[in-house]
């Protein structure tokens, strides 16, 4: 089939605040047949060396922001943006055009009937509006969030809160989803409840 008259395919925008588990949905969705798009790793490749958003990232924020390798340190930046709201939206505006395009352009591509967009700032960056079919939140408590970050990043209590609280409360992503995912329990709870969802997409589209 070409490109001409594949149909186009199904998109679920998949969101969330930090740590409250939407990249373990999303790999869930790809291992029961959907296209995952990271736009988290996009970003990073995006700001890797020799990319036009290293220069612009570097020109904005300075050398230090850079490991021994000459590549961006997202620690060391993320301590910086993390405390400031105004950093955080200057580093946004020199990556997220970039990331933009390489979404659209793998979902024009995709070979699947499903594509599951993950972005934390989906909503935000107007993707979920214009790009997506369905929007996905998933959710955890404010404790569950701290408690991922320090045992799963290795972050102090204090650079957790900062890092959440640099983000939009939860409720303003539940409020504009289609699906809400929560995610407080085991992991087997967490299969348990995507599973009943994806169940409920058109069968002719999750068909691959």
């Amino acid at each position: 089939m070409s490109d001409a008259t594949r149909p186009a395919p199904y998109v679920i925008g998949l969101t969330g605040n930090i740590a409250a588990g939407k990249s373990v949905v999303g790999q869930m969705l790809a291992g029961w047949g959907a296209q995952h798009i990271d736009a988290d790793k996009i970003a990073h490749q995006a700001m890797a060396r020799g990319q036009p958003a290293w220069e612009r990232v570097v020109a904005e924020f300075g050398r230090e922001i850079l490991s021994d390798d000459g590549e961006i340190d997202r620690k060391k930046l993320g301590g910086i943006v993390f405390a400031d709201d105004r950093a955080l939206a200057r580093l946004e505006s020199l990556v997220h055009p970039a990331v933009r395009r390489r979404i659209e352009a793998l979902i024009a591509t995709a070979q699947t009937r499903v594509v599951v967009v993950e972005a934390i700032k989906l909503i935000e960056s107007g993707t979920a509006a214009q790009l997506c079919d369905t929007l996905w939140v998933v959710t955890a408590s404010r404790e569950t969030q701290i408690r991922r970050l320090v045992s799963q990043r290795r972050l102090t209590r204090q650079e957790a809160e900062r890092r959440i609280d640099a983000q939009p409360p939860q409720r303003l992503k539940v409020n504009q989803a289609n699906v809400v995912i929560e995610n407080d329990g085991t992991l087997e709870q967490l299969i348990d409840q995507v599973q009943e969802i994806w169940s409920h997409i058109d069968p002719k589209i999750a068909v691959q």
